[in-house]
């Protein structure tokens, strides 16, 4: 190996630069030993109790979002769907626009929509980009951008000090279950979920399960309960066994078979990388400077930088957790590691491609106010950045994350699929204000499927309302009384249910209309055409209506 080649092994190990004459010291390869915390020891059976938890959308309230759903091994850990939201200004289309991940749309108490101030009836958008959860396990002592999961864990039901340090895994599990911009319904608890997952087949909606959770659910342990007893010895379902499952299962994944582990173990790098990989990884050591913040084995200082994205008054970061004034605008330094396969960058997702990240630090950042020094001293040609946007975009990828195999493969969720909540079909008509009633249906239409619901949204706050079901659709232009039909009111079983619109005001009125389906197989296949009409003086003949929705119970 060339001398260029050693120095490159000892930087990226977190050692000290090569000089003239210096030992060469065998650098250690792939990433170090995950440690757990003592009072959570890693188990199998634990760990695939986590497996199965993280990847049940039945975890959030309407069974239709998953741990997993923001967090997917194909896209280096994190989200690769992408939802704008508004920032702290609420107007879309400005410098604060933050890329982050559409969750579910806010619940009351009661699990009815309810306005958001921001989102309205529409899927809520977090404030930051999803975090890749891969190298979560070597973050022992703080997670999330802000590093506001501490290593200390709480136990969410008790208030008492489960884990004393080290446990910022758990800390972080039990957040987005409970947050209402992202999993929950308002006033939820713990004793709601414990409920609904022992009446809960685990992984309902999902499919094309891995053989170690297929394996878990065969005979007696196809309930949570029996999990539960499998992995604790009682089937007691606690939030402090949530998140201990679930940050164990997270303490699997070590995506140690990148590019750059095998350089570390000796092989050649020049048979790894490609000439212009090469020039980058020199750029990376030298010119980029990157290794101050992406160094050692994780590809992260674990510290926390300022590097200049945006003004911090949108968004202090750690200093909203220490206080302190110097933190501002600093988020955590995150793992280069499966960078290649995200699809934004930054904790607000400005960047859509790592040439755009690379471009931003080879101008030295675009803020000044607290940035960390050695950003704005970066300055790359435009060659440099091609060369190290291809070494990076490469050499800290592990194929099985990206492929999704091994210890890295998963279910499939079923907002993956296309069509599964159902589809709009038919015409509309408007009422006061030209406003036509819109249909909320983004609950998947399974059988056994007890927190389904659909909502109206759009309507004349305070009218009447009613919701038609039918089994058969509308003939094409027909109508009652001058009234457009989707559904037919007169061939099939015909369900019509009465309701009023809460808001006020034209296009402001919505309402829920809860229906559990049963959990009775025979139920699969059937099809069902449902649609609105609510009571508007401002519409022709006294109602506006929705177009028709076309769902398939499966």
């Amino acid at each position: 190996m060339t001398k260029f080649g050693v120095c490159i092994l000892l930087i990226c190990c977190g050692l000290s630069p090569c000089r003239a004459g210096a030992q060469n010291p065998t650098p250690p390869p792939g990433l170090p030993p995950v440690q757990a915390p003592p009072n959570n020891p890693i188990t199998a059976d634990k760990a695939v109790l986590g497996k199965i938890l993280f990847w049940d959308e039945q975890l959030s309230s309407d069974n239709t979002i998953a741990c997993g759903t923001c967090h997917r091994s194909g896209s280096g850990g994190s989200d690769p769907r992408t939802g704008i939201h508004p920032g702290s200004d609420g107007v879309y289309g400005n410098g604060d626009d933050r890329f982050a991940s559409p969750s579910v749309i806010r619940q009351d108490s009661n699990r009815d929509y309810t306005p958001d101030p921001t989102f309205g009836l529409e899927p809520q958008v977090t404030y930051r980009r999803a975090s890749s959860m891969l190298m979560a396990a070597f973050f022992p002592d703080a997670l999330f951008w802000d590093g506001s999961a501490t290593g200390q864990f709480l136990d969410p039901q008790t208030g008492a000090v489960s884990i004393p340090t080290g446990g910022a895994l758990e800390s972080q599990a039990v957040v987005p279950i409970m947050a209402v911009d992202e999993m929950a319904h308002g006033n939820r608890s713990w004793s709601d979920i414990a409920a609904k997952l022992a009446a809960s087949e685990p992984l309902r909606f999902a499919s094309n399960l891995p053989a170690d959770i297929v394996g878990a659910l065969q005979g007696a342990n196809s309930s949570y309960p029996a999990l539960f007893q499998a992995a604790y010895g009682d089937p007691a379902i606690t939030a402090e066994r949530i998140a201990f499952a679930i940050a164990t299962y997270e303490r699997t994944l070590v995506p140690d078979q990148a590019p750059i582990d095998a350089i570390r173990a000796g092989q050649p790098a020049n048979t790894i990388l490609t000439p212009q990989q090469e020039e980058g990884m020199q750029v990376f050591l030298n010119q980029g400077e990157c290794h101050l913040c992406h160094d050692g084995q994780l590809g992260s200082s674990r510290d926390y930088a300022n590097i200049g994205l945006r003004p911090w008054q949108e968004d202090s970061g750690r200093m909203a957790v220490t206080g302190s004034f110097e933190d501002r605008g600093r988020f955590k330094t995150p793992s280069l590691r499966n960078v290649g396969f995200r699809s934004r960058f930054m904790h607000n997702g400005q960047f859509s491609g790592m040439a755009e990240v690379i471009a931003f630090y080879g101008r030295g950042g675009d803020f000044t106010d607290g940035q960390y020094d050695a950003i704005g001293h970066i300055s790359l040609s435009a060659m440099e950045q091609q060369n190290l946007t291809a070494f990076v975009s490469f050499a800290f990828d592990d194929p099985r994350v990206g492929a999704e195999t091994g210890v890295f493969a998963r279910p499939t969720l079923q907002s993956e699929m296309s069509g599964g909540s159902g589809s709009t079909y038919g015409p509309s008509r408007v009422g006061s204000g030209d406003f036509a009633p819109e249909w909320i249906a983004l609950a998947p239409p399974l059988h056994g499927n007890n927190a389904y619901m659909v909502g109206v949204k759009a309507g004349l706050g305070g009218a009447g309302g009613f919701l038609g079901i039918s089994q058969s659709a509308a003939p094409s232009g027909a109508s009652i009384g001058g009234v457009p039909l989707n559904i037919s009111l007169f061939n099939s079983p015909l369900t019509t249910v009465g309701l009023t619109l809460s808001g006020s005001g034209d296009g402001n009125g919505y309402a829920t209309f809860h229906a559990p389906i049963p959990d009775d197989p025979s139920l699969a296949g059937l099809t069902l055409y449902g649609q609105w009409w609510v009571e508007d003086p401002g519409a022709t003949n006294g109602f506006s209506t929705s177009r028709g929705l076309q769902l398939t119970v499966f």
